[in-house]
Order: structure tokens, then sequence, then C-alpha cells
């Protein structure tokens, strides 16, 4: 495989990124101008660069607009049930179980790994962002802590291992040419690992700063949780009533029939017989958008046609508000997977580049033979890999990688698995802001470019930990 100047080009514009992130600055911008250079210097011709950027934006619209939308219709959710007064009654029995910041953090982790586990954290996201996070900063934890508890919960510590529904492991095995148990058992264990280390050193950064029940900040957190855009207007006062009531047990029932349902078909189904990703988020988002509709017909009654497009659209305006500079940092990390990359570059019969794999796979001959630069070469491959936001396709690489660099001091299987830890943690993702990670700061209302940079240091500490870990066990 050669390497051309447009695949150079694409790792000088990668560096620049991760250099432009480490500074705390935007990265729009590069990514923007790096996708028009490097398809321009890629086709040959100034006019395709042009189109790239375009389809590049496109294609990643496509491909994050499920997310979009599942924020869209909870936020409109939570909306309607603000103006029955239920969004208050709902949480009010979780004051019994989190009755401060610190057991309210633990809560988060807990409820969020376990359903995560069972369908991906895509559906899971929304389930426990609109029902126990507004508890969670009543109790006095800060907004940033739960949003980094359930992306390290969900997205990290559960995606990583997959351990139930095994899609992960299965990759890694097939291109490591070994067993899929090995694999899972060995993951889930670097996980829980890597996601105990991050989860207790965020608890410690956050300690001191957990509240009292009665705290201001904890209004104006809630206020930014619940996507009010005028921060100074004065929130409107709603006396709960029957028809709050009946709506706060109704949403938390139906959201937990889709769990029960969601549990049921996993385990009469099979290992993939069940909803998972994005079925998982697709059934809630549908039920979401029912309890919508009933909850705005009970309150509107006659004014309820222009009432529900209101909440539609302050969901659409927030999601797009919050999520919209991630769309072309995705298009340019995109650009360099060769899933995508036909479709940006318009390339119809021609065998389409990926440019970041590609480049990975040519760095893999400067890794020499030892176990703990090997182990953590492939840790860094995976890491690589996983920003392209998706942090399953570059198994197939790592999975290979440790077939190829495995040797009688380290098993293929524990290679896989601490390169399936990197690629997973990274675009699963906790570290970047072009993954589902934008649900999760979307959904908790923070910036999702700050909550990258609160996750980096914790989880890249847990994979360093977890990959020792595993060197001297295995």
């Amino acid at each position: 495989m050669e390497l051309t100047m447009a695949h150079w080009l694409y790792l000088f514009v990668t560096l620049v990124v991760i250099v432009t992130m480490i500074f705390r600055k935007g990265v729009v911008l590069p990514t923007l101008l790096g996708t028009f250079l490097v398809a321009w210097v890629y086709k040959g011709s100034l006019v395709g660069g042009f189109t790239s950027v375009f389809n590049a934006n496109l294609t990643a619209a496509k491909e994050l607009f499920s997310i979009f939308l599942i924020i869209t219709f909870m936020v409109a959710l939570l909306h309607s049930l603000k103006d029955l007064g239920a969004d208050k009654q709902m949480i009010s029995p979780l004051k019994k179980v989190m009755k401060n910041g610190h057991i309210a953090y633990f809560t988060l982790i807990i409820v969020t790994y376990a359903i995560s586990l069972f369908f991906w954290p895509t559906p899971a996201v929304p389930l426990i962002c609109a029902l126990l996070v507004p508890a969670a900063v009543r109790a006095g934890l800060p907004v940033m802590a739960a949003a980094m508890a359930v992306a390290l919960a969900g997205q990290g510590m559960a995606l990583s291992s997959d351990y139930v529904i095994q899609v992960a492991p299965g990759l890694s095995a097939t291109a490591a040419g070994i067993d899929q148990s090995l694999i899972a058992q060995k993951a889930l264990v670097l996980s829980l690992i890597t996601g105990i280390t991050a989860i207790v050193f965020v608890y410690f950064q956050f300690r001191k700063e957990m509240r009292q029940p009665n705290d201001a900040n904890i209004d104006k957190e809630l206020t930014v949780l619940q996507s009010k855009q005028d921060e100074g207007d004065q929130p409107k006062h709603v006396r709960p009533g029957s028809k709050g009531k009946v709506f706060a047990i109704l949403v938390p029932l139906s959201m937990l029939a889709v769990m029960i349902f969601m549990i049921y078909t996993k385990l009469s189904g099979g290992r993939m017989g069940g909803f998972e990703g994005g079925d998982g988020a697709a059934f809630i988002g549908g039920v979401a958008v029912l309890l919508l509709a009933f909850a705005t017909l009970t309150k509107e009654k006659s004014g309820a046609l222009e009432r529900i497009s209101e909440h539609i659209t302050d969901g659409f305006v927030f999601a797009f508000k919050a999520m919209g500079p991630v769309i072309p940092i995705a298009g340019f990390f995109f650009l360099g997977s060769g899933d995508f990359s036909a479709s940006i570059l318009s390339l119809a019969n021609s065998e389409p580049p990926a440019f970041l794999f590609e480049l990975v796979q040519a760095g893999q001959t400067v890794i020499p033979e030892n176990i703990v630069l090997s182990a953590f070469g492939i840790l860094i491959i995976g890491i690589i890999t996983g920003l392209d936001g998706s942090g399953f396709s570059g198994l197939p690489l790592t999975g290979a990688l440790s077939g190829a660099l495995a040797s009688n001091s380290v098993d293929p299987s524990t290679l896989a698995a601490i390169g399936q830890m990197g690629s997973i943690w990274t675009g699963g993702g906790t570290i970047i802001a072009w993954s589902s990670l934008v649900a999760v700061a979307g959904l908790c209302g923070v910036p999702v470019m700050e909550l990258v940079r609160k996750n980096f240091k914790p989880v890249l500490l847990g994979l360093v930990i977890s990959t020792i870990v595993a060197l001297v066990i295995w």
C-alpha cells in the first residue's frame, strides 16, 4: 500500500486537530479546511474539493441525525411535562434514594451501566438523562459530573466490554483468528478496571463541589438542563394537579415497560434478538412522541395543535444549537473511513480511500517486538482508529494487528482486548466530540467540548492502568 500526498495531508490535519483540542480551542475551522484540502489534493480538482466539503457535512448530518432526533423528542417531552407540572412530581420519589450528590453520582453510574450492557448506550442515554439526571442535580450533583458519570458508565465501561451483545469481541476475534470468548472475558475485566479508575478519579475531582439541596446553583443548572434559552427569565410555576400526577406516574411506567420489553426480547431472542443500538433508540423515541402528544392534548386541548409544534421546534433548536459544531468535525473524520469516503469524494466505481486506517496500517511496522511497546502500540492504534467517531470500525484492524504482533510472551486475545478498549473508549465515545457523546452533552445541557476535556485525563489514566494490569496478570 502506497501512501499518497493526500494521506500525509490527512495525517497533518489530524495532528493539528489533536493539538488544537489540547490547547482547548475550537476545531471546526481546521476540519473544514482540512476536508477541502485533502479532497482537492486526492481528486486533483478544485471543484472536487468544494463539493467534497459539502458532501462531508451532508454525510455526517445523515449519520448523526438519529441522535439529533432522539434529543429533540426527549426535550419536547420534557417541555410538555413541564407545562403540566409533572416534571418535578416525576422525579420527587428519587429524592429518597438520591439524598446527596455523592449517592446520586454512584446511582447514575450503576443504573447507566446496567441498562447499557443490555442494549447499548444509545437508547439508555435518553432514559437516564431524562429521568435520573434532573433528580441527581436536585440532590446536589453538578450537572457536568452527572454527564461524565453517564458517559463513563455507558459509552465507556459498558460499551467497551459489550459483554452481553458481544458484537465488539466478535469483530476483534474474527480479525485476530481466535476464540471470541477469550476476548470477551478479558475485555470485561479491562473495561471495569478502566471505568472504575476513571469514575474514582472524577469523584474525587468533584467531591468538594457537591452541593446542598438548597443551593441556588441547582436551579440554574436545572434551567440549562431543561433547555431554557433565556436564563434571565423567571421559570413559570405550575401548580401540581391531578393531570400532572397522572403523567408523573405514566411516563416512568412507560419507560420501565420499554426497558422490561427490551430485556425480555433480548433474553428470549438470543444474542442479537432484541432491540439494540438504533432500534432501541427508535423504540424509545416513538414512545416519547406519543407521550408528548398525549401530554400536550391533556394540557392544551384545543391549543394542542400549535403547542406541540412549539415543543418540537424548541427541541430541534436545542439539539442543533448544542450539537451543530459536531457535524463538520465528524465530516472530516468520516473522510478518513473507507465506509464514507466514496460518497464524500463522489467516487462511483473506483476503490475508495481509507486515509485513517491506511495510515495506521503503514505505521504498524515501526512497532518493535517488545510486549510493553506492542501493548501500548495497539492501545494507541485503537485510540487513533476511534477518532472517526465509531468505536467499532477500528476493531478489525486492532484485532488483525493483535494476531500479527502476538508472541510467546503476550497472547493475541490480550492485545485484542487492549485495542478494543482504546477504540471504543475513544470512538464509543468518551473523549471525542463527534461520537455519541453528543447525545449525553445535549441531553444534560453541557458543552460537548467541555465534556470531552473533562473526560480526557480520567479516561487516559484508566486506559494506561488497565493496559499495565493486562500485561501483569496475563
